[in-house]
């Protein structure tokens, strides 16, 4: 990456997958995983995935089914629904090149434009450093920012968010993403401090497997002070992760990371859960893809736009990605199937 997330992560890792069907048509797809595992999830493909799914049905809703019960012996989710998520891409991208579209105009184009925000990788910089982002951010007219907090000291996560809401000012969105780091009590304490800055959002407060650690966060946090709407979902790997959660009453605000919960066709079954719910949906990350889906969804939602992080700008494609983020709008052009043509 030209500019590594941190500075023990220096790659980012995407798996093409293609898949050619009995009239020798081509469907393109990927897996991803930023920084552990990309050879189990290529290993996965190669042997498991690959004797299982040949000579089977080219349908999506189908064969996931079909494959995550075969794949379940080796994990219910993981690094086995990141690998079928690379062939529920090509799935998709076949069925709409099939049909002489993209898959935005397969499942429906509902928006012209969605609002994005600004969001990076920046616990490990300098206080300057960080008001200089932020800074980039509110020059692009991003409406929302989300910043990383989880300091060792609170008192440095304090100096940091007391920094980007001065920034900001009151009208833009101030989200926070502590990436697991605290446990129930630390979490209690931080949100507690931190919430007179106007949060719109606490992400991954606590571990990700956590289901009772949220639901009593949220608890507690609901009887302590202004109420601060708990996000998580981008290391869930399944519908019934979500469903728990959302039962817990844990989380407000569910983040699906669409290639992490096995591809479009568990995505979209997430998305209808979230919105019988009544709750907030916001796409993780991968804007080149989730932007797509999300210009599909019957709701409005913002799409996540990470700093230097898009696969064009990564070098992944050979050719500009169907999805284009300009003076913080999201927009998707006309594309034959899913529009990514991988270098």
């Amino acid at each position: 990456m030209a500019r590594p997330w941190v500075p023990e992560a220096p790659r980012m890792h995407a798996i093409v997958v293609e898949l050619t069907d009995s009239e020798g048509q081509v469907g393109t797809g990927f897996a991803w995983t930023p920084t552990i595992g990309p050879e189990a999830v290529k290993a996965l493909l190669d042997h498991d995935i690959a004797r299982f799914i040949v000579g089977r049905s080219t349908d999506p809703d189908v064969l996931w089914d079909e494959l995550w019960c075969h794949l379940h012996e080796a994990g219910g989710g993981g690094l086995t629904t990141i690998a079928m998520g690379g062939v529920d891409l090509a799935l998709w991208d076949l069925k709409a090149r099939r049909a002489g579209t993209g898959v935005v105009g397969l499942l429906g184009r509902r928006h012209e434009r969605l609002r994005t925000y600004g969001s990076g990788v920046n616990l490990h910089y300098s206080l300057e450093e960080l008001g200089e982002q932020i800074q980039r951010w509110v020059d692009q007219g991003q409406p929302a920012i989300k910043m990383k907090v989880g300091s060792p000291d609170l008192a440095r996560d304090v100096a940091r968010v007391k920094l980007a809401r001065e920034i900001l000012g009151p009208e833009r969105a101030l989200m926070i993403d502590a990436n697991q780091r605290w446990d129930l009590p630390a979490a209690e304490r931080a949100i507690a401090t931190l919430a007179e800055y106007d949060l719109e959002w606490i992400e991954e407060p606590l571990r990700a497997d956590d289901t009772l650690g949220y639901a009593e966060l949220a608890r507690r946090i609901s009887h302590t002070g202004p109420r601060v709407p708990i996000a998580a979902g981008e290391n869930f790997h399944t519908l019934f992760r979500f469903r728990e959660v959302i039962a817990s009453g844990g989380a407000q605000i569910l983040q699906p990371n669409i290639v992490r919960v096995g591809g479009i066709t568990p995505f979209r079954r997430i998305a209808e859960l979230v919105r019988a719910e009544g709750l907030r949906l916001a796409p993780h990350l991968l804007p080149d893809l989730s932007g797509q889906l999300a210009v599909t969804l019957e709701e409005e939602v913002w799409v996540e736009d990470v700093e230097d992080a898009g696969f064009h700008a990564l070098g992944f494609l050979a050719e500009a990605s169907p999805v284009s983020i300009e003076d913080a709008s999201l927009s998707v052009h006309d594309a034959l199937g899913l529009g990514l043509r991988f270098a």
